[in-house]
């Protein structure tokens, strides 16, 4: 009997990021491969890329560097958004034996069957703008929510950011396709499905970049109707796309959780402008406030960025004191990492590293107390908490409807269950 071959998965970055490698995993397994963990001994590791920092792409380097020392003769696979944006650094890199784009990750099969130890490191990419088509994904057995991927790409062109180079233009499922998928998980016992995509507010632009009438506020009201999941959540969602009505929508459903991400990624309206952002700090505030009225008990989280160029003592004061105003729950902050091609590059003063990283630690310390005050507030309530499949330390993990983590012993029968929990 001929021995299975055996392929490990690494993921960096988002939650897409994630739905798209579990994708890539069951792409395998249906071509006979089986599943090992990073850390095993494989025939072939796939990491899939982010590159949204340098650090992301640091550790790119820093791991294929480790599946040298330990498995020199695997195959190592590249794909995600460093590989879109730099295949030729990558292809570089000893080790690296295939580097997928954007346009070729899906055909993984076909590439990694061609493959030969000793030949140099294959590229296979095309330029972005030839990038379209829709790739439906979701994430599944890897953790207790389901990551749906319901969207991709940007036309938006914030001046700090790369994602519209890595992933290309807006494109979306329709709502006929993101409601059979959820049928589809609802009849596999998933119980929460977590919206994911680069702009999921932008959801209805077909393949091609044209109008499908469809919108997301649609696909929400569809999804609503879907029986079997128990819980939504929508990933992460720009100011200027949450519209009133989905705010409206999601204080009325059963289904769709108390909990929104936000981006914001400055408090300074100045900073704002020369981030080519979509809507001012006035916007952002007015959304919080009709979430906290509506409902008082949603968590609201915000990305944030510190040490853009040209953001002054100043500015970042008045980022501090307007996130400190609103109320929030808790902050994604992340230090401003210079990238190739960006219109950031032009912008001047660069703020020193050393002052990044004090403004970050500034915010994260924030981010902690804005985090235990939340808590706090919620201290004796009854919530519903599903909890995670997995046993760590003899302990398992699980979140309340509006994301508040709770730890408790392990228990076997409250695994993928939703429980009725005193916080």
């Amino acid at each position: 009997m001929e021995k299975k071959r055996t392929v490990a998965f690494h993921t960096l970055g988002c939650k897409l990021n994630f739905s798209e490698t579990s994708t890539l995993s069951r792409l395998l397994e249906n071509e006979g491969f089986e599943k090992k963990g990073f850390d095993d001994l494989a025939d072939v590791y796939v990491i899939n890329t982010c590159s949204v920092t340098d650090n992301a792409d640091k550790e790119c380097r820093h791991l294929v560097r480790r599946i040298q020392r330990k498995a020199p003769e695997s195959f190592v696979v590249i794909t995600g958004c460093y590989a879109q944006l730099k295949p030729k650094e990558i292809a570089s890199i000893p080790g690296v034996d295939l580097v997928l784009g954007a346009a070729e990750k899906f055909n993984i099969v076909q590439h990694i069957s061609e493959l030969a130890k000793g030949d140099a490191a294959k590229i296979c990419s095309c330029d972005i703008e030839e990038v379209s088509g829709f790739t439906a994904s979701f994430s599944q057995n890897d953790r207790t929510r389901t990551f749906l991927k319901v969207q991709d790409g940007c036309d938006y062109n914030c001046s700090f950011c790369t994602i519209p180079m890595a992933r290309g233009k807006s494109r979306s499922d329709n709502v006929a396709n993101v409601v059979a998928h959820a049928k589809q998980l609802a009849a596999d016992d998933v119980k929460e499905i977590v919206l994911t995509g680069v702009n999921l507010g932008d959801f209805g632009k077909g393949n091609d970049g044209t109008d499908t009438k469809e919108n997301f506020f649609g696909l929400v009201k569809a999804l609503d109707k879907v029986n079997g999941i128990e819980r939504y959540r929508i990933s992460s969602i720009e100011p200027n796309l949450l519209t009133n009505e989905i705010i409206e929508f999601v204080a009325n459903s059963d289904k769709f959780m108390p909990h929104f991400h936000i981006p914001l990624q400055s408090g300074s309206n100045e900073v704002l402008g020369l981030m080519r952002r979509r809507y001012k700090r006035e916007l952002y505030a007015d959304r919080v406030k009709l979430i906290k009225t509506l409902m008082p008990h949603c968590a609201i989280g915000v990305d944030v960025i510190v040490g853009f160029p040209g953001e002054t003592d100043a500015h970042f004061t008045e980022t501090f004191d307007f996130l400190h105003s609103l109320d929030i729950s808790y902050l994604h902050v992340f230090t401003y990492s210079e990238r190739d091609n960006t219109k950031a590059l032009e912008i001047k003063p660069i703020i020193p590293i050393s002052v990044r990283n004090e403004r970050n630690k500034t915010l994260r310390n924030l981010s902690y107390m804005k985090m235990q005050y939340f808590t706090n507030l919620h201290a004796g309530q009854t919530r519903k908490v599903l909890f995670e499949i997995f046993e760590k330390n003899g302990m398992m993990e699980g979140y309340s409807d509006n994301y508040i983590r709770v730890s408790t012993p392990y228990r076997k029968e409250w695994a993928n269950q939703i429980v009725e929990w005193k916080m």
